[in-house]
């Protein structure tokens, strides 16, 4: 456990989800199961405006066993006020409690992940974990930031609110999306985009020298608009580009060079 790093994440806070229909209410809300979440599990899901567009990311981690039965909502500190009360909304007469919680949320990673209350990140495996709960940190959330950007897996920063589908944010690729499980927020217009197949944007990593551009950039495909840079460091960041116009391209961006990788995990469309 020494060799792996333990960072705090001061943006991300946590939501407690109880009562006998929690599973049933967030069933219908969010685009993961949660019927068959396990005490201990953690699956990653979006919240989606009726229209398909990406509102909010979360994780919901299943209570452990011999807690009681419930879950807690990983989620952008930010946005735990708007989300709370969007989930309120949504409840009607369901019996299901929330609360805003003050338990930490720390990532695990950098190693083989193993342990009691460390929850493995259903993402990645080389993300390595989450953990709730006041333990000691050993890194910053940049240094997990960089760890994250790293694997060329996008983040919040990226997707923004209403402003991208979930499958252009890679979550069908994530274990973000279960086209299995039923009805949800947003359900028909995330499976239509599935079964049609032909994804014509998708955020992946791009290298360059230097100081990222500034959020938003414009990259080119010669005078062509090939997508647009999001956050991202020195030297590397997300974009989300047009799948049909990067392949063999010369890309710039801010004037300078850039250029696409495709992560193992992420598959060429």
């Amino acid at each position: 456990m020494s060799s792996l790093t333990v960072a705090h994440l001061a943006s991300r806070a946590v939501i407690t989800v109880s009562g006998p229909d929690w599973r049933s209410f967030l069933q219908g809300l969010l685009t993961q199961d949660v019927e068959t979440l396990a005490p201990g599990e953690l699956r990653f899901a979006g919240l989606l405006t009726p229209q398909g567009k990406l509102l909010y990311d979360l994780f919901v981690a299943g209570t452990p066993e011999g807690m009681g039965d419930g879950a807690l909502l990983d989620v952008a500190a930010e946005h735990r006020p708007a989300i709370l009360a969007r989930l309120i909304m949504y409840r009607l007469r369901a019996k299901a409690e929330l609360l805003a919680s003050d338990l930490p949320v720390f990532a695990v990673f950098g190693g083989e992940v193993s342990g009691e209350g460390l929850y493995a990140d259903p993402r990645l495996p080389a993300l390595g974990a989450r953990a709730y709960g006041e333990r000691a940190a050993t890194a910053d959330e940049e240094a997990y930031e960089a760890h994250r950007l790293a694997l060329g897996v996008p983040g919040p920063a990226d997707w923004g609110s209403e402003a991208t589908y979930p499958i252009e944010a890679d979550f069908d690729l994530m274990a973000g999306i279960d086209f299995k499980k039923g009805c949800f927020v947003g359900q028909e217009t995330t499976s239509r985009m599935k079964r049609r197949g032909t994804i014509k944007n998708r955020m992946l990593p791009i290298r360059f020298d230097g100081a990222p551009p500034a959020f938003g950039t414009e990259v080119l495909a010669g005078t062509l608009r090939a997508g647009e840079v999001l956050s991202g460091r020195d030297g590397r960041a997300m974009a989300l580009l047009r799948l049909d116009r990067i392949e063999g391209a010369a890309l710039t961006a801010d004037g300078r060079p850039v250029a696409v990788e495709h992560p193992d995990w992420l598959p060429r469309s």
